[in-house]
Formats: C-alpha cells, structure tokens, sequence
C-alpha cells in the first residue's frame, strides 16, 4: 500500500496590518451580503507588485486600493464606488481590477483615477466578476462568480483577447475564484470556493476548453480563493477557511502547507521580493499580509 508522505507545515508571518485610521469599522452593504450583516472594518484581496517593489491591495467593502511599499507602510491610491478584488497590471502605471459591482475596471495608479475598461457583455452586467490573470499574448482570462455556489453552479470564466473578442469559456462553475495558468500556458488552474476545488481547464489551440477536470480536493467551509503558480510549475492555493496556502505537486499532492494565525483567513497570494522568492499572502479576517520565503521563485506575471 502506497502511502502519501505528511507535507511540510510552516507559519505565515506577518508583514504589514492596516493601520488603525484606515480601518473602517461600520455597516456595509458588501457585509450585509457576505457577512450577515456584521461590520467590516476591510476586507483584503487582489495583491500585486509593482516593477519597484511596492504592493498594492484591493479592500473590498470599501472600494479601495493601497500601496504598500517595502517596509510595510501604507498609502490610499484610490477610493471609489465599487466592489475591488483582484487586480493585475496591464502595464507599468495602469492596474486592471476585477470589480463585483462595476465589471473591469482600469486604475491609474499615478493619479488614482479609476475608469471603465468593461463594465457589460452584450448591454447584460456580469454576475459579479472575481479574479483574473494574463496570458503571454496578452489574453486576459477572468471570473465571474456572483453569489453562485453548489445550490447555482452557474458562476462563468471569460476570455477576452486582445483584439477585443470575449469568449465564454464556461457557465457551469458552483462559484468561479482564483485563476492561474501552468508555465507553459497550456492550463488554467480555476479555484472553485463552493465545491471546494481546483479546476484543471485545458486551453486548446483553437481557443475552445475540453476534458475539464477536478485538480484538487480541500475541505473545511470556505474552499479555495487565490492562485499561483512558481517556477517548478506548483500550484499554490490560498484556503479562506482553513487559513492555510496549499504547495501541490504536479500530482496535486499537498508537499508543503503554510499556515496563517488562528482566524485567519488567507484569501489571495502574490510572490514579490529579490527574485520573487517571497510569497505575500492577504489576511482578510485581520487586515494582515503575512509572507513566507520560499525555496522556489513564482512565475513571472503576463502582461497585456
């Protein structure tokens, strides 16, 4: 009988918490949704770095993006009406975010100005776009999950190439999150919250999907968030409800876990640091980002 060997489990760390004046202990109607009705003082997702070193993050409740520079201090980009989440940058000065309440929209992050970059397919708005990530050529694959789960798996993953064409990938996905793609950019690794999975989705030559399968299996009551993908083609999944981020082989057998503190609840990761060897993790419960030092540099990110 073959017997799977324990992974590695290590401590996230802390790196920065909001400081005390941003946070914004009040009603919001983000929390009425997702939170029953409980005040949030932020809520932190979308981390991503710039080519200098700085990360910024995206709180959701509150339509807000930080920077957040190398020593961990603290600086309000933009604040508007919306819903922020994920965010990559489409060039050295303009972020893309995958905004639930407004579709995708483009910050400037010199003057903090935040536009339109598609709002509605077809005059129809999304359901409430989640995540999102580049391909090599420029092609921008993204969630839209809304309130979609096992009870209304309908949630829908998007391509929308460069030469403006969106493609509809899939429409059956009990609550769309993270994405990432393989090395090679021959896979897309789709976290699935609510079936509290990772999808492996095969993207073929012709720009269509097939043979999507189920990649991972987590338990515990959130399921997998944000993704990422490091140099030796390991998949890194960030688990809201365990406050853990999963390392899966190529197999998708778990080899190392770093844990968040208790309560945690580790919601989307980015590598940063001299070589990307430093994986940046957002702590939403506590308005932390906790890191770990790797052995291995994250992948590079695309962009447009």
């Amino acid at each position: 009988m073959f017997l799977l060997q324990a992974p590695e489990v290590r401590e996230l760390t802390l790196f920065s918490a909001m400081p005390d004046a941003l946070r914004r202990l009040e009603r919001s109607a983000w929390a009425d949704a997702n939170r029953g009705g409980s005040p949030v003082d932020s809520f932190l997702e979308g981390p991503v770095f710039d080519d200098a070193g700085n990360l910024y993050v995206t709180d959701i409740p509150w339509g807000r993006i930080f920077r957040i520079d190398r020593q961990g201090a603290w600086t309000l980009v933009a604040e508007y009406d919306g819903e922020p989440n994920g965010m990559k940058f489409i060039d050295s000065g303009s972020l893309l975010i995958t905004d639930y309440k407004n579709g995708l929209m483009q910050l400037d992050v010199a003057t903090g100005r935040v536009t339109p970059f598609l709002e509605r397919r077809n005059s129809e708005r999304f359901k409430g776009v989640n995540d999102l990530v580049f391909d090599a050529a420029g092609n921008l694959f993204f969630t839209d999950q809304g309130q979609t789960g096992l009870h209304d798996p309908t949630g829908r993953l998007y391509r929308l190439g460069r030469d403006g064409r969106l493609d509809l990938l899939l429409d059956n996905i009990p609550s769309p999150n993270g994405v990432a793609l393989s090395p090679d950019g021959k896979v897309l690794y789709l976290a699935v919250t609510r079936g509290n999975c990772v999808w492996r989705v095969p993207l073929l030559a012709d720009g269509s999907v097939a043979k999507v399968s189920q990649f991972f299996t987590s338990h515990g009551p959130s399921g997998p968030d944000g993704l990422a993908v490091d140099e030796a083609g390991r998949l890194l999944v960030a688990n809201p409800g365990l406050g853990y981020v999963w390392v899966l082989n190529h197999r998708a057998e778990p080899v190392q876990v770093w844990r968040g503190p208790a309560g945690a609840s580790t919601t989307n990761l980015a590598f940063g640091g001299p070589g990307r060897r430093t994986l940046y993790v957002t702590d939403s419960t506590h308005g932390h980002v906790l890191r770990a030092e790797l052995d291995t540099p994250g992948l590079p990110l695309a962009r447009r």
